[in-house]
């Protein structure tokens, strides 16, 4: 059984320990696929520098919502150096989105920031329709916004609702415009009341399954790191909702992300 973690974050520093270790263990257990996501122009760099030394690994760039300079003059300058990053690096063939992206109110209530946010969700999405890639977006605390921009805002390749908010109107929007929409931990959780109803809301063809690692561990580790041997616990609990089993939700959501990301098989 192969499985492909979409979204994880082995640039974070609560790997610097044993990173190189623990990526070996990962794919000896049956991850033989794996996205690690940036978040900033630096993360976004260290991303892809850790995923060269693998060709079973490949990577997204991008600014997130919470991570972008609060003046704009900072933001526009970074935009153009992540412009020129990922132009230079495109030929490496491991940068297969831009993101993560997106929009997060949950800590920015300041009207000013939040149209920040925008700008920089809007840019990325122009960016990532002249590299012809898709976009992973990031929304907490923003769902209408989100939806408003990516129908307002054309995205050629589309793309995946990364550790998707488990709201109805977001995942039943995001479907109808030709997003994927992928499922981490908080499925699992004892006290995550409309998992199943949101998990039967997405057709087969348009799941994916991440561990957004070294956060939101699954039951039943939750509360400790995380890593991408745990997405095993995410694939499970589609099964069971699904009814199929563990091996069926493994290919098609291996087959899934090797589609939206352009990988070959």
């Amino acid at each position: 059984m192969e499985l492909f973690d979409s979204h994880a974050h082995y640039n974070d520093e609560k790997f610097d320990e044993d990173r190189e270790e623990l990526i070996q263990k990962i794919y000896k257990s049956g991850v033989n696929r794996l996205i690690n996501a940036g978040y900033s122009l630096e993360s976004s760099k260290y991303a892809l520098e850790i995923a060269k030394k693998y060709d079973w690994m490949y990577t997204i760039s991008g600014i997130s919502p919470n991570d972008i300079p609060e003046e704009k003059s900072n933001l526009e300058k970074q935009l153009d150096e992540l412009e020129e990053f990922i132009n230079k690096e495109l030929n490496t063939h491991k940068i297969v989105a831009i993101g993560e992206i997106g929009l997060d109110y949950y800590w920015e209530k300041d009207e000013d920031k939040r149209s920040l946010q925008k700008e920089a969700f809007i840019k990325q999405i122009e960016l990532a329709n002249k590299f012809n890639l898709p976009i992973v977006i990031h929304t907490r605390e923003a769902v209408m916004d989100t939806l408003q921009i990516v129908k307002e805002h054309n995205v050629k390749k589309k793309g995946v609702f990364h550790c998707c908010p488990l709201n109805r109107e977001l995942v039943k929007e995001a479907i109808k415009l030709g997003f994927y929409i992928s499922f981490a931990g908080p499925v699992t959780f004892k006290n995550s009341k409309n998992a199943n109803e949101i998990i039967e809301m997405v057709p087969l063809d348009k799941i994916l399954i991440e561990t957004d690692s070294p956060y939101l561990s699954p039951e039943p580790h939750r509360g400790k790191r995380n890593d991408s041997r745990n997405v095993r616990y995410v694939a499970e609990k589609i099964a069971e909702v699904k009814q199929l089993s563990i091996e069926e939700v493994a290919k098609c959501t291996y087959e899934n992300a090797n589609r939206i990301f352009g990988i070959n098989y």
